[in-house]
């Protein structure tokens, strides 16, 4: 049989062959430029997560900034009487105990540990409960017998995420007009002290 011989009107068997090793080399190419768009994009990602990082620790300072300074007074009118506000950072490397603290009000027989995020979702609420378990433990092995509470500060607080942190005994503080409001957890729910 000739190779050349017509397989369809004008076309010829080298003809088709040579299409389909252009189309081949064609495929090859698209397949190397998606490989690259994909590369591209994964790099892009990687930069824009960590920009939104970045971005969300400015937030959670700016909540630090807007609440802290006011914490005392806050907590006093409840009926505390915290005389001292500062950040904290423990650190027991013979205990395995590393615990970073945003607000710690203290007093002679109360401390309240207040964690600050933008929009405080259920792993921050049960990082908080750990967070609370370490510096207990760490008291305890510092002969610290003052009771512990908690409390979570947040923008932007989602209705369950709100009620899980009250249901978990930690205060609850938001933004009202131009300061913040604490919610106490009562009824079915109490403070939870460690």
């Amino acid at each position: 049989m000739e190779t050349t011989q017509a397989i369809g009107e004008g076309l010829t068997f080298e003809k088709v062959w040579a299409a389909i090793m252009e189309l081949r080399e064609s495929q090859k190419e698209t397949d190397r430029q998606i490989q690259e768009n994909g590369r591209q994009m994964r790099e892009s990602g990687k930069r824009l997560d960590k920009q939104l990082g970045e971005l969300g620790n400015r937030f959670g300072e700016m909540v630090e900034y807007m609440v802290i300074p006011n914490l005392l007074t806050k907590f006093n009118e409840l009926g505390f009487t915290f005389t001292k506000a500062g950040r904290n950072k423990i650190t027991d490397k013979e205990h395995d105990i590393f615990a970073e603290v945003d607000a710690f009000l203290e007093n002679g027989d109360k401390v309240m540990v207040v964690e600050t995020k933008t929009k405080p979702g259920i792993d921050d609420i049960n990082d908080h409960i750990e967070r609370m378990e370490k510096l207990r433990k760490y008291a305890d092995l510092h002969d610290d017998k003052r009771k512990y509470l908690g409390a979570i500060a947040g923008v932007v607080f989602g209705g369950s995420e709100k009620t899980y942190a009250l249901k978990n005994g930690f205060y609850v503080i938001e933004p009202s007009g131009d300061t913040f409001n604490i919610t106490t957890p009562t009824g079915t729910y109490y403070p939870h002290e460690w």
